[in-house]
């Protein structure tokens, strides 16, 4: 009880203090403001966010991959980011990996206990073939949670990089961490509730990572992600419309060049804007990294002038 009486999301909250006696209005309109402080804790730690950011795309880079772990709230918030990847952005599900504390039960049921076991952390990585060549971000709102610390603690040993994410400054993770990110909440509405501010700080901040990785790995051009995997009707039709987006072709010339392209958005917007056949297409693309707008520079194509208002 010592340690929890020093973290800021286990103090009261004097702009809640008397909510249970307020009306339904009363109470969202408290939540608002509360939640409105958030997003500029957020943008206070920006700078240690970029700097976890490009060790993750250096990482990336060398073929390693990124892992979140984490206990409740948190952990289940790294497993929906990383499982939002693939479809997001064609990446293969190996490159961003969530772990909870507890397992796959844990996303949908309580098992808070798990996060007690220091040596299950630690085992959940090993199960993983974690090596240095990898990047992990330890994410718990209070930083106190033996299965985080021992997977970092292991992370450490072998070398690879370490990230935390909590919303205390006294956290035990950021001693551990060579990426620290804290982002400072202040007390929850509900004293001790983190899947609240601390919850949407974390998921803003994991959104952050990912989206950034991927856009300097090149699943973005412009502002389109023409990575996506069209695997069902509604990301066909995405697809096409993402085609017409980028190159100001009609609806006919996006279906076709779409088919031509076998499916590969990127591809069939290189073909479009640069009148060329899939393979020269897929050349360009592999000579610059998948990245569609160095790949029409590389043929004097202004990548910034195409998209329609």
């Amino acid at each position: 009880m010592d340690e929890l009486s020093d973290l800021i999301t286990e103090q009261p909250n004097p702009s809640s203090f008397g909510i249970d006696t307020k009306t339904t209005r009363e109470i969202l309109d408290i939540i608002c403001r509360e939640d409105k402080k958030v997003p500029d804790a957020v943008e206070e730690s920006l700078d240690q966010i970029g700097s976890f950011i490009d060790r993750v795309v250096e990482q990336f880079r060398r073929g390693g991959r990124l892992f979140y772990i984490g206990a409740g709230t948190s952990g289940r918030l790294g497993v929906l980011d990383a499982s939002e990847c693939p479809p997001t952005y064609g990446t293969d599900p190996e490159m961003v990996q969530g772990i909870i504390a507890g397992g796959w039960e844990a996303l949908t049921r309580s098992v808070e206990w798990a996060e007690d076991d220091e040596a299950k952390g630690v085992e959940a990585l090993e199960e993983k073939g974690f090596s240095r060549e990898d990047i992990l971000l330890g994410i718990t709102a209070s930083g106190q949670a033996p299965f985080v610390l021992g997977a970092m603690k292991y992370a450490r040993s072998l070398g690879a990089g370490v990230g935390a994410l909590g919303c205390n400054r006294k956290s035990r993770i950021f001693e551990l961490a060579d990426y620290p990110i804290f982002v400072n909440v202040g007390p929850e509405i509900v004293t001790g509730s983190t899947r609240m501010k601390s919850g949407t700080a974390q998921k803003l901040v994991l959104n952050m990572i990912t989206t950034t990785a991927m856009i300097r790995m090149g699943k973005v051009y412009n502002n389109l992600m023409v990575d996506l995997q069209p695997v069902n009707k509604k990301l066909i039709l995405r697809s096409h419309r993402l085609i017409r987006m980028a190159t100001g072709c009609d609806a006919e010339e996006a279906v076709r060049v779409f088919d031509a392209a076998g499916g590969h958005i990127k591809t069939a917007i290189i073909m479009e804007l640069l009148g060329v056949k899939r393979e020269e297409a897929r050349r360009l693309l592999d000579r610059n990294e998948g990245r569609v707008g160095s790949a029409l520079k590389e043929r004097g194509v202004d990548p910034g002038g195409v998209l329609p208002g």
